[in-house]
């Protein structure tokens, strides 16, 4: 399998560099762009392993080891030229998996992404992140993050959100949804859908995420496709 490497380095031309030598070991590398939306990309990325620079733009890439931490054990390495104790120790508590001081030879660094990946895969049973407008679907435990909070939902919450989230910036009729409803075993009629929707959109609300699921008259539902 190839291997998926997210590198959140905020000096291009190191970023490229690393890119560029990850792909020389067939490891398929991209390069984070928006340092506010970190997240996003690893959403979109579903990476088998992160290179974190320490100091970031906006945040610093301790805050986004511990953001991802708080949805995937995806082993992270941090690379920095700040290489002191404090901050090795500092990397480790923050939920990193090993560090690498700058500047590196890049051999040396390909080495230890290998060695790690060979330590950690056995990725067969990889949980599949869905993300929109910062929040962040985990099929792993069937919840929902969103700016540090744990959202928990039923099991027809969590069908209904994975289905319409996978189908994101499409419209998804409520026959489709009383299908995924099914799954669950739960008698489903026109009516359950509607409350379990309902009872949805009233948790994400709370939360921060209002509108977050779109109703389209006479058609269904949608994420990401605007109201």
């Amino acid at each position: 399998m190839e291997y998926r490497i997210l590198i959140v380095e905020d000096d291009r031309s190191i970023a490229e560099a690393i890119a560029a030598h990850m792909a020389q070991w067939g490891l398929s590398a991209e390069m984070v762009t928006d340092f506010r939306a970190v997240m996003a990309d690893f959403a979109r990325v579903q990476p088998h392993l992160v290179l974190m620079d320490i100091s970031l733009p906006f945040m610093s890439g301790y805050h986004w080891c511990s953001e991802i931490r708080k949805v995937s054990p995806v082993p992270v390495i941090f690379i920095s030229s700040a290489s002191e104790n404090m901050n090795i120790i500092m990397a480790m508590n923050m939920g990193g998996d090993d560090f690498i001081a700058k500047p590196f030879d890049p051999g040396v660094l390909v080495a230890k992404v290998q060695a790690l990946l060979r330590r950690t895969y056995d990725y067969g049973n990889a949980a599949l992140l869905l993300e929109h407008n910062g929040a962040i679907l985990n099929t792993g435990d069937s919840a929902l993050m969103f700016n540090g909070q744990k959202i928990e939902l039923t099991k027809n919450e969590f069908r209904i959100l994975l289905t319409l989230m996978q189908n994101k910036g499409k419209v998804v009729s409520r026959e489709k949804l009383m299908e995924a409803l099914w799954q669950t075993d739960a008698f489903v009629d026109e009516n359950t859908l509607t409350v379990n929707v309902g009872r949805l959109r009233k948790k994400l609300d709370a939360v921060g995420l209002k509108d977050f699921i779109a109703t389209k008259i006479g058609m269904g539902y949608s994420v990401g496709c605007g109201t």
